[in-house]
């Protein structure tokens, strides 16, 4: 499709508008709106595409403050049709996240809650939490997020004690299973001595406790257990009792309960203020809470000039969510019903979507009175408690933040603040980190790690001076290298340097700093760790200031992530280097290689005493390579 040149918005250009308007058809698919520098500004879905874009535009509809004037901007419109709403669905919310248009309703990943993850995708499926929901490959399986870390670990131990489950993330022994297999808590999964089959069967019983089907699995397992006694087969049958019990103990502590235990539901509300909204979702099943899901949308900046503009916004953040959670869940995860706070703004073509998935008919109301209205109310305030938190927590950042900045002198509120500090032992596996907090909030996917080049830093010999120095070098090397590079208002330029250290480490990267002529243009500082001073560049005695006041508070937050980040780091590349064979280091042998001479010779000193025609009759190793091997052992 070709775009557009014009840059005049459609708005001001009637002809061109009604032109473009009859060149969308009536099908379903995903419409793309583009500014003046032809950046994808909004993404929206629809049955009829031609129906939806129009209404845009059409004087008597009422939009909100956001939409309103993200269509001012509009100078082209772009389509694509697909066969089915469902289609429309699932791609408009791949490419809302791929573009992340500035006038859509985008979800944040609050890296604070965490997800179990099945990897369907193995042989052998893991069960772990993780705070990442990155979707490496199609078949895993995300659930949650849930809102009670502690809790969620408690059921995932439980569900391990359960189901015999792998235990362990890696092997024991190599040549025989651990004492969970003898135990009966795990079926030998490293050995291999269940099948895949056998043991997807039971990791499927087990994903139906994060599914909020554990009421259906107890009674499975009751009929199992009927069936197994009358075969005469007590000692499954027993079993199978105690998994029952450790069950129905997952869900003794619930504090939720509904008289009407043959529906089930979800229940979604929302607090939002002029920044985020924090968003419950309550799973209900059988009567009872099994699921406290909970998720952070960052809303658009808008002037809200009534109640049912508000009501027109809330509904799209609750509509994304809804959208976004049900996207990759099975059809048994599915309620029939769905309580909602707002009205969607296309409830109706979500329902008939979810409908279809789930092979029955999925309702989607927002309650008025009753039961389900008080269900609604109890998850806003939930909603409601969690936003105050998080007013809390920025209310503490922002004073943090004016604290420092008034310590400092610093004309602005530092707005991104980057901490740098280097790990080691004696000189050997020497690192460094860069960590970046954005607000007073570490924002880890800025989070970068240095392996320390420097020849001079070797093991039993350390400098951590030349370390940061070589690390700032490499950190700030483009803009020394092209000044004309924005910087003040390049979001990759920080505000405030932190540096790990006392004046020492201070003055290492001062030098360098104005070797690069950059020392003008950036603010450093360091913080010791004995007395939590504060250093400045060319000052001998360190600020006047109070190790517990906000601003100095801050750095030290600064200072022990950027501290854990790189000890982290250090411990990886160290354990690597413990687990890396000799025969790494000789070229053209490869992994498969490697392990054909294990298998051979069965160790690195049977293979350094073979001779040349020895090591040729390993199938794969030629005579070249043969010699290659026994010229690293036997250097001349």
């Amino acid at each position: 499709m070709t775009k557009s040149a014009q840059t005049e918005p459609l708005v001001k250009d009637q002809e061109r508008l009604e032109s473009r308007l009859l060149e969308i058809p009536p099908e379903s698919g995903v419409y793309l709106m583009r500014d003046g520098s032809d950046r994808i500004i909004y993404i929206g879905k629809s049955r009829k595409l031609r129906s939806r874009v129009r209404s845009y535009f059409r004087d008597s509809q009422r939009l909100s403050d956001r939409i309103a004037t993200m269509v001012k901007q509009v100078t082209e419109i772009e389509f694509i049709v697909t066969d089915t709403e469902a289609e429309a669905l699932a791609l408009e919310a791949n490419l809302i996240k791929q573009h992340q248009p500035y006038f859509n309703v985008l979800l944040k990943d609050d890296k604070k809650y965490p997800y179990v993850c099945i990897t369907w995708s193995e042989d052998y499926p893991r069960i772990f939490i993780t705070r990442k929901r990155q979707l490496s490959k199609e078949k895993d399986k995300f659930y949650g997020p849930y809102t009670d870390s502690h809790l969620l670990r408690e059921i995932l131990r439980l569900c391990k004690r359960i189901f015999p489950l792998r235990q362990r993330p890696q092997p024991l022994f190599k040549d025989r299973p651990c004492l969970n297999y003898d135990l009966g808590r795990c079926p030998g999964v490293c050995q291999q001595l269940i099948s895949p089959e056998e043991y997807r069967k039971i990791v499927q019983s087990c994903a139906m406790v994060f599914q909020g089907r554990t009421q259906e699995l107890i009674n499975t397992l009751t009929a199992q257990m009927h069936t197994a006694a009358e075969a005469l087969n007590f000692e499954s049958a027993g079993r199978i009792r105690d998994q029952i019990a450790g069950l129905k103990s997952l869900s003794a502590n619930q504090k939720v309960s509904l008289p009407d235990d043959t529906v089930s539901r979800d229940a979604i509300a929302l607090a939002a203020d002029e920044q985020h909204a924090c968003i419950q979702l309550f799973q209900i099943r059988a009567g009872q809470l099994v699921g406290r899901l909970a998720f952070v949308a960052e809303v658009p900046s808008s002037r809200e000039t009534s109640t049912l503009v508000s009501m027109l916004e809330l509904g799209a953040i609750l509509q994304r969510v809804l959208e976004e959670h049900y996207q990759t869940a099975d059809s048994v995860e599915i309620p029939t019903e769905i309580l909602v706070q707002h009205e969607l703004p296309d409830g109706e073509l979500l329902a008939d979507i979810l409908t279809g998935r789930k092979g029955r008919k999925v309702t989607i109301l927002t309650p008025q009175r009753q039961t389900k209205a008080e269900l609604i109310e109890m998850v806003e305030r939930n909603a409601q408690y969690e936003l105050q938190r998080m007013q809390k927590l920025g209310d503490r950042n922002q004073q943090a933040m004016q604290d420092l900045a008034t310590t400092l002198d610093l004309p602005d509120l530092p707005h991104r603040i980057e901490g740098y500090d280097i790990s080691h032992i004696q000189g050997a596996n020497a690192v460094a980190s860069q960590v970046v907090f954005i607000d007073g909030l570490p924002a880890k996917q800025h989070y970068r790690h240095y392996k320390i080049k420097n020849p001079t830093v070797t093991a039993g010999h350390s400098d951590d001076f030349a370390s940061l120095a070589e690390v700032i070098q490499r950190r700030f090397r483009k803009y020394a290298i092209d000044p004309q590079l924005p910087k003040g208002g390049d979001p990759d330029w920080p505000d405030l340097i932190m540096i790990d250290g006392g004046k020492g480490q201070l003055s290492s990267v001062v030098t360098v700093l104005q070797e690069m002529n950059l020392l003008e243009d950036l603010r450093v500082v360091s913080l010791a760790k004995r007395q939590e001073e504060i250093f400045l560049p060319g000052e001998s005695q360190p600020l006047e200031t109070d190790a517990e006041q906000p601003g100095v508070q801050l750095l030290r937050r600064l200072r022990d992530e950027a501290h854990r980040f790189a000890v982290s780091f250090h411990r990886q590349q160290r354990s690597d280097k413990l687990r890396r064979s000799r025969l790494d280091e000789i070229p053209g042998l490869g992994h498969h290689r490697q392990k054909l001479l294990l298998g051979h010779f069965r160790s690195v000193d049977y293979i350094r005493q073979a001779t040349p025609i020895q090591l040729a009759e390993v199938p794969g190793i030629g005579s070249h390579l043969a010699q290659e091997i026994y010229n690293y052992f036997h250097p001349a």
